[in-house]
């Protein structure tokens, strides 16, 4: 359905009383404010109102898009020489300032009679043109142009904005969606290990399993989630994670700071925890996964380190999610995070700062 908006009928109401009525201060400097009323309701002026507003419009919705940016050129040009000619001779100006040469009431001027031995035809001009008519004529045609170019450019540029955003929101889902089943898989083995050695654990996993597949597939629908939400994703997963730990892993999670209503991108943060649970701890060696939240009033920072045991190819895979993170980490946080990454004598830490 065509819809006009307020803003842009009040523009063209004001464009046009602007431009329609400086004929009319012109004739009013000419010959004062009661003859520029009169020509005001006058028949030359209505046609001469009439006949640019039907040009603009005509050019603006018909010619311009339907010929030009259709590449139907030669017509186009054929088209507006054709109406420059159709308005040349109207001359609606030269009508309307024929009321200002010739009062109401006033004998016309009339041309003096030939001389003696020539006829008429002599004394008439082949052609009479009207110099301003055609000039405001041309003026109208530019405008037009100017106004449809312009409409045209912002629509595309508002399409490519619509398009950029669908795509990053498409490449947001799909890497979130790469993560997900990441940790899911492995928290599903978890609890099949529980099951298989009959633990009494296996119950309590389960509802805590359940609880982190209603926060991925209920709670994280948006860009952003409650950052307490997010923290008892994590305390579920690292349950989770400790139930197939031995005494020789010793974690340690600290929260600080009041998460209030802060908000953070769902899942964030899990990456880091697998990569810690995957490569941190050793069935032979002690070991030590330290995790620390801190919130302040307007930044998050989330620092987690632990011993590297393994160094594999099969390192290569944690490299996906982090590399997944950072992509979403631009999408969502551009010029608003800081991630460190740092790995000395075996030892690996992560520190991400983001703002809030």
């Amino acid at each position: 359905m065509f819809r006009l908006k307020s803003s842009v009928v009040i523009a063209h109401i004001t464009g046009w009383l602007i431009c329609l009525g400086l004929p009319l201060l012109f004739i009013s400097g000419q010959t004062g404010d009661r003859k520029a009323l009169s020509i005001l309701f006058s028949t030359d002026y209505l046609v001469f109102l009439v006949t640019y507003v039907a040009l603009f419009y005509f050019h603006t919705t018909f010619l311009f898009p339907r010929l030009y940016f259709r590449k139907q050129y030669i017509l186009y040009f054929l088209s507006v020489l054709l109406l420059l000619v159709m308005v040349n001779y109207m001359r609606p100006y030269d009508h309307l300032f024929s009321r200002l040469r010739h009062p109401h009431g006033e004998t016309r001027w009339r041309p003096p009679m030939p001389p003696e031995g020539h006829g008429p035809e002599a004394m008439e001009p082949p052609v009479r043109v009207d110099i301003v008519s055609d000039f405001l004529f041309l003026l109208t045609i530019a405008l037009s142009i100017a106004i449809e170019t312009t409409h045209r450019w912002r629509q595309t540029e508002k399409r490519a904005l619509y398009a950029e955003t669908r795509k990053t929101q498409a490449e947001l889902s799909f890497l979130k969606a790469q993560i997900n089943p990441h940790f899911l898989f492995n928290t599903l083995n978890n609890i099949y290990s529980l099951a298989i050695t009959r633990s009494d654990n296996t119950a309590m996993s389960i509802m805590k399993l359940s609880n982190m597949l209603r926060y991925v597939t209920e709670d994280t629908r948006d860009d952003y989630v409650l950052l307490e939400s997010e923290i008892e994703c994590l305390r579920d997963y690292i349950d989770l994670q400790k139930l197939r730990l031995t005494t020789k892993t010793k974690v340690n999670f600290a929260v600080t700071g009041s998460p209030g209503i802060k908000c953070i991108a769902p899942l964030v943060l899990l990456p880091f925890l697998e990569n810690a649970f995957k490569y941190g701890v050793s069935n032979h060696e002690p070991s030590e996964i330290n995790i620390l939240l801190q919130t302040s009033d307007n930044s998050i920072h989330f620092y987690c380190s632990n011993k590297l045991f393994r160094i594999t190819p099969d390192t290569n895979r944690t490299g996906i999610g982090i590399a997944n993170t950072r992509q979403r980490l631009d999408h969502l946080y551009p010029d608003k995070y800081e991630l460190q990454i740092s790995e000395d004598n075996g030892a690996y830490a992560i520190s991400l700062q983001l703002q809030v």
